[in-house]
C-alpha cells in the first residue's frame, strides 16, 4: 500500500504543476496532503492510537411550560415561507405571522437545526423547521421575540462568518477525505471535479488518461500522464 500511495503522490505532484486554476490547484493540494498524511501512518511502525471522539454536544431545547407541547396529536402547519438575513455573528429568520402569544411559541434549537413551533394562532397551530443548517449555531444564545405582525427568531453562530445559505448544502467539489476509503477511489474523485472545473488543456489530458486506462495503456487513469 505505501507503494501504491507514493505512486499516487508522484502523479498528483506532477498535476499540480500542470493546473492552472487556483481552485484546481487547491483540490490538488488538499489531496496531497491527505496522502502523506496516510503514507505517513502507514510507513508508521506503531502506528499512535486512534483518539477518543469528540463528544457529541447535547442539544439544548428551550420549550415553554405549555401542557399541549408534549401532545402527540396536535397537528400543524409548515411555514414554508420566510425572509432572513445575517451579520458575522447572527442570523436572523423573519416569520410573517399575526396573532401569535409569546407565552404559546415552543422553541428548539440544536447545534445544527432548528424548530419553532407556535401554539393555537387563531385557531391552529404551526411550525418553522429547519433540520439541517448551513452551520453551527449555539442554542443556549437563540431566542424568539414576537412582534405584532411577525415573529423574529435569532440564531447566534458558533463561529463567525457569512451563510451562503440558511440550509446545509454539501459542496460537490470538496473531495472525500475519508480515512477509511480507499485512496484510489478519491483519486477518481478528485479527478472528475478536476475535469469539470478544468480548462481546455486539463481537460484534454485527463480525457486522454481515462481513455489509455480503459485501453489497458496505464495500470490505472493517473499513470498516463507520464
Amino acid at each position: 500500500m505505501a507503494n501504491d500511495l507514493s505512486l499516487d503522490l508522484e502523479e498528483l505532484r506532477h498535476l499540480q504543476s500542470i493546473a492552472k486554476r487556483p481552485r484546481v490547484v487547491s483540490l490538488i493540494s488538499s489531496e496531497i496532503r491527505n496522502l502523506e498524511k496516510l503514507s505517513n501512518e502507514a510507513a508508521s511502525v506503531a502506528p499512535a492510537p486512534t483518539p477518543a471522539p469528540a463528544p457529541i454536544p447535547t442539544p439544548t431545547a428551550v420549550s415553554t411550560n405549555l401542557k399541549a407541547v408534549s401532545d402527540p396529536a396536535l397537528k400543524y402547519t409548515t411555514l414554508g415561507s420566510f425572509s432572513w438575513d445575517q451579520d458575522t455573528d447572527k442570523v436572523k429568520i423573519y416569520v410573517f405571522l399575526e396573532g401569535v402569544d409569546q407565552e404559546k411559541v415552543q422553541t428548539e434549537f440544536n447545534p445544527m437545526s432548528v424548530d419553532v413551533k407556535f401554539h393555537d394562532v387563531q385557531g391552529k397551530n404551526y411550525r418553522c423547521a429547519i433540520p439541517k443548517l448551513n452551520k453551527e449555531i449555539v442554542p443556549e444564545k437563540c431566542k424568539v421575540l414576537v412582534k405584532p405582525t411577525k415573529v423574529i427568531i435569532t440564531l447566534v453562530k458558533a463561529s463567525k462568518g457569512n451563510w451562503l445559505d440558511l440550509h446545509f448544502k454539501e459542496d460537490k467539489l470538496k473531495p472525500s477525505l475519508d480515512k477509511e476509503r480507499d485512496p484510489m477511489a478519491g483519486i477518481m474523485d478528485l479527478m472528475k471535479n478536476m475535469y469539470e472545473e478544468g480548462d481546455d488543456e486539463m481537460k484534454k489530458t485527463i480525457a486522454k488518461a481515462w481513455t489509455d486506462a480503459r485501453s489497458g495503456k496505464a495500470a490505472d487513469p493517473m499513470k498516463s500522464y507520464r
